[in-house]
């Protein structure tokens, strides 16, 4: 995981090192609608925003860094957006929802609202980043960066279903403590077995 030391901070600190689209991330990324929106959120230099335009989602890619989503140009499906999301106006229409947002490596707690109000009925939120006792193993250590225990749960409670969640350490890449969700809003859009009389149904396996 990269550092997230400052406020807006990008996944991939710099276009010069995109790197492997988290596991996290992919490993739900098969509870996406197919051919579903998808908002990257602090995209930097898009590792998961280029990973889901490749499985053929259109993807906005939100970041203050013009130089890291240029980087993204000429890329099929793929909508960049330079914008100041913590010092500015969110640059989302409000009309607009995603079958997906994803967000790495990076924390703006008022962002929370916009996030979850963006999730379209069955829509996917899958965020992770680190977490309270990372000061004790290196950056970020500002506790502006680190969720509380369980903080995550608290943000989706009553709103999202969740489907996943951890918080705990790392010990590769390198040493990290972190927290993770992969929840979904339910509604008329959410995944369901054949036989409607049954709740959703989310595979666990990705």
């Amino acid at each position: 995981m990269t550092d997230s030391r400052t406020p807006g901070a990008s996944v991939a600190g710099g276009h010069a090192a995109i790197g492997e689209p988290s596991r996290w991330v992919r490993g739900w990324a098969h509870l996406v609608e197919s051919g579903g929106a998808v908002l990257d959120v602090a995209s930097g230099a898009g590792r998961h925003a280029r990973y889901f335009a490749s499985r053929g989602h259109p993807v906005t890619a939100i970041d203050r860094d013009a130089a890291a989503l240029a980087s993204m140009e000429g890329i099929a499906g793929l909508e960049t957006i330079a914008a100041d999301i913590e010092n500015g106006p969110w640059p989302i229409a409000a009309h607009a929802r995603f079958a997906a947002i994803v967000v790495t490596n990076y924390l703006h707690r008022p962002l929370f609202p916009q996030l979850i109000d963006a999730l379209a009925p069955g829509g996917v939120l899958v965020y992770e980043t680190f977490a309270q006792g990372n000061e004790t193993v290196g950056k970020p250590s500002n506790p502006h960066f680190l969720l509380a225990p369980g903080e995550l749960l608290d943000v989706v409670r009553g709103l999202l279903r969740v489907v996943a969640f951890q918080d705990g350490f790392l010990a590769e890449p390198r040493p990290a403590y972190v927290q993770r969700i992969c929840a979904i809003r339910e509604g008329d859009g959410a995944v369901r077995t054949k036989d409607m009389g049954l709740p959703p149904r989310y595979d666990l396996a990705g």
